[in-house]
């Protein structure tokens, strides 16, 4: 579930390496991705998102939201540094080879700096969809990602962060824990984090950010059945530094037995979970 998850990225990996990292790649944007169509439909909506708008997606990964942006008429621009497999598939189906030269969409590798082009309007739109208030220290890097993506946005411009809701309205915050136990054995599910009311608020805060308002929306995770659900929530990369820690069947093996309670007889996995959006201003 963008910026920014904490993530482990072998800076020396060979081919096997890269091939495992295209794999989840496409597992995020077959499987997961689309687990948050209802927030990025609700924040579009609020903010009556379309032809007038100039939009900067941060933390883009795979560029749904993206997509869906531009599906209402707006010109789109999405930045990512964290992941070339999924920023490719993102080119794939934002910049198709037959697409209309004149479309307003651009995809961007680096950081939100490197998204400015000489002559082209404030941005009015800045969203940040990757959800915060998971795991300890999943905000670390957002304050200053949005701090220096604010400039580059019009006077008062919303700025969309995303966090977990409350733990007991997360089905998937038992399955996240496993993430925890296994990468942390000593200090086990006690150093599992839970989101705190007032998580998004405090990024913004540090970022130059204004409060102005914010939403809760449900946002169930649904699978067809459990080796997807592994597959899905894997793909995350919230569970990397379990693998780091113990080994990928270990990790298969336990996210599945967590699976157990949301398994359904039809053999689909189903979690409701609900995610909280903020909407800061731009100085």
């Amino acid at each position: 579930m963008t910026p920014t998850l904490v993530r482990q990225h072998l800076p020396h990996a060979g081919p096997s390496a890269r091939a495992d990292r295209g794999a989840r790649a496409r597992d995020w944007a077959e499987i997961q991705e689309r687990m948050l169509v209802p927030l990025y439909e609700a924040v579009y909506e609020r903010l009556e998102v379309g032809g007038g708008t100039r939009l900067l997606g941060l933390g883009c990964g795979s560029g749904l939201a993206l997509l869906m942006a531009a599906s209402r008429g707006a010109a789109v621009t999405g930045v990512d540094s964290s992941s070339p497999e999924r920023l490719a598939l993102a080119r794939e189906r934002l910049l198709p080879r037959d697409r209309d030269p004149g479309a307003a969409i651009r995809i961007v590798s680096g950081s939100p700096r490197d998204t400015v082009a000489e002559g082209a309007p404030a941005y009015g739109l800045v969203t940040a969809f990757e959800p915060i208030g998971c795991v300890a220290g999943d905000s670390e890097g957002l304050a200053s990602l949005l701090a220096e993506a604010a400039p580059l946005a019009g006077r008062g411009a919303p700025v969309v962060l995303v966090g977990w809701g409350p733990p007991e309205r997360c089905s998937t915050s038992a399955v996240l824990r496993v993430a925890t136990k296994l990468a942390d054995p000593l200090r086990g599910a006690a150093g599992w984090r839970a989101a705190r009311r007032d998580d998004l608020e405090d990024v913004a805060q540090r970022a130059g950010l204004r409060p102005d308002g914010s939403g809760r929306v449900s946002c169930p995770f649904g699978y067809a059945d459990v080796d997807s659900a592994v597959r899905g929530l894997l793909s995350t990369g919230l569970f990397d530094a379990a693998v780091a820690a113990t080994d990928q069947a270990q990790v298969d093996k336990e996210v599945a037995e967590a699976l157990h309670p949301h398994l359904r007889r039809d053999g689909t996995v189903w979690m409701p979970n609900v995610f909280r959006y903020l909407i800061a201003r731009t100085a």
